[in-house]
């Protein structure tokens, strides 16, 4: 659908049925297709609202609405003009959450996007709809706000970059952790060589859900039916399978709609190591784990990932059986930063810079201390630096903290990691071709 297509025109093409309220979005529509050209947007001025329309409006969607909503109370400089889902209590609970009007609640994604008056497009979809869900935005001239994981394959994650590339739209990843103060100081400090050159970086996750029901199994809601969601709209692209909430409501177990640990979780460690080293395609990946306590599931509940780079290597583990967090450690050939004790939740106040023995003379001489506390800003629940950092990038057009190509980066070793667990064998990337082999 081109800019200049009516509304009539698009309802004849997609079929009525598709942008009713209880209508079924086409399966096709999360199916890879030709780029179209970048349409035209909105020419925002210094004083102009942002006008955000949200897709997909779930648990993570409602943070995103809160922190929209409660930045047009306090600046007055974004607003909630539209929002999508297939869920007819989530549309009924965005609408109340952003207060639009009845119009603007829709059920197919296509006809959000091409509103001429949304300028961004926030996306909390399941994985494997990321990347119809931001392909279509992205070509309806829209910027998008497009959360973790970027994608669901690596090849949907190059072609995302390659078309915000071309189209000078703004795409942010949804990982906050390239946000943080944390990683920001840790890019500083390794520019200014205070640990020499990097040889390997570490982290990960803790989660011992076991005890509360385990990981990702959320609440099903007994009132949801095929009369009141569209089980073919969940599924898109996915394998056809018969109604089944526990797939809808708990997809992250499932390997049809997502990754598991390495989507939802690793990701968030992926990408903000890399925006600190220096984004790159990984060599090889290595995985590894299983299904050790939380047998309701087909992704691992412990898992591990080594991805090698040309001139380093980052080493991930998490289990959502066992305890605290990994610490998350930059170790260099001259030194170490000690940046937080654990991976995710960076409540420190400082991080610390620790000199190898052998270089602590030439490390005193640099800095003046045996060793560097850096004060940092902890990452406060509740807070949204991350959104904040996308709007600021939409008015200067420059790139944001976690951009198309560093999102596609962190996707090949997230990718890589999945298909060497699935597959049981190490996993190479084709610099050349941008492929895993």
């Amino acid at each position: 659908m081109t800019p200049s297509t009516t509304r009539r025109d698009f309802i004849r093409t997609v079929g009525a049925g598709a942008v009713a309220a209880a209508g079924t979005i086409a399966p096709a529509a999360a199916t890879a297709r030709p780029m179209a050209a970048p349409a035209k947007s909105r020419v925002l001025g210094a004083n102009d609202r942002i006008n955000v329309g949200f897709v997909g409006c779930g648990g993570r969607m409602n943070s995103h609405i809160t922190h929209v909503m409660s930045r047009n109370k306090a600046k007055g400089d974004v607003q909630a003009i539209a929002v999508n889902d297939i869920w007819e209590t989530r549309k009924k609970l965005a609408q109340e959450k952003t207060g639009v009007e009845a119009s603007a609640v829709y059920h197919d994604y296509r006809e959000l996007v091409q509103r001429p008056d949304i300028d961004a497009v926030v996306i909390s979809s399941p994985d494997h709809w990321h990347y119809a869900h931001a392909m279509a935005a992205l070509e309806a001239g829209k910027d998008v706000y497009l959360e973790k994981p970027m994608t669901y394959t690596v090849d949907e994650a190059r072609k995302i970059a390659e078309y915000v590339k071309t189209s000078g739209r703004i795409l942010q990843v949804g990982s906050q952790y390239t946000s943080l103060d944390h990683f920001h100081k840790a890019k500083k400090a390794i520019e200014d060589g205070l640990i020499g050159e990097v040889v390997w970086a570490s982290g990960g996750f803790g989660r011992n859900s076991t005890k509360r029901g385990n990981e990702w199994n959320y609440k099903i809601d007994p009132e949801a039916n095929p009369s009141n969601l569209d089980w073919k709209a969940f599924l898109g692209n996915a394998p056809k399978r018969d109604w089944d909430p526990a797939r809808y409501f708990r997809w992250r177990k499932y390997w049809d709609y997502s990754g598991g640990i390495a989507t939802d979780l690793f990701y968030h460690t992926v990408s903000p190591i890399l925006m600190a080293v220096g984004p790159e395609f990984p060599l090889r990946i290595t995985a590894g784990g299983g299904i050790y306590v939380q047998k309701d599931r087909e992704v691992p509940d412990t898992f591990f990932m080594n991805v090698d780079y040309p001139d380093w290597t980052m080493q991930l583990a998490c289990s959502v059986t066992s305890g605290k967090g990994a610490p998350l450690v930059f170790h260099g050939s001259q030194g170490t930063i000690m940046v937080a004790e654990d991976s995710e939740s960076f409540q420190n106040t400082e991080m610390v810079v620790i000199p190898d023995r052998d270089y602590k003379d030439d490390f005193v001489k640099k800095t003046g201390a045996e060793e560097l506390r850096i004060p940092v800003q902890p990452f406060v629940r509740g807070e949204h630096p991350h959104m904040d950092n996308f709007l600021a990038a939409m008015r200067s057009r420059e790139k944001p903290n976690l951009d198309a190509d560093l999102g596609y980066k962190a996707m090949a070793a997230i990718g890589g990691g999945v298909t060497a667990y699935r597959k049981n064998k190490v996993v190479g990337f084709d610099a050349r071709s941008e492929k895993l082999t």
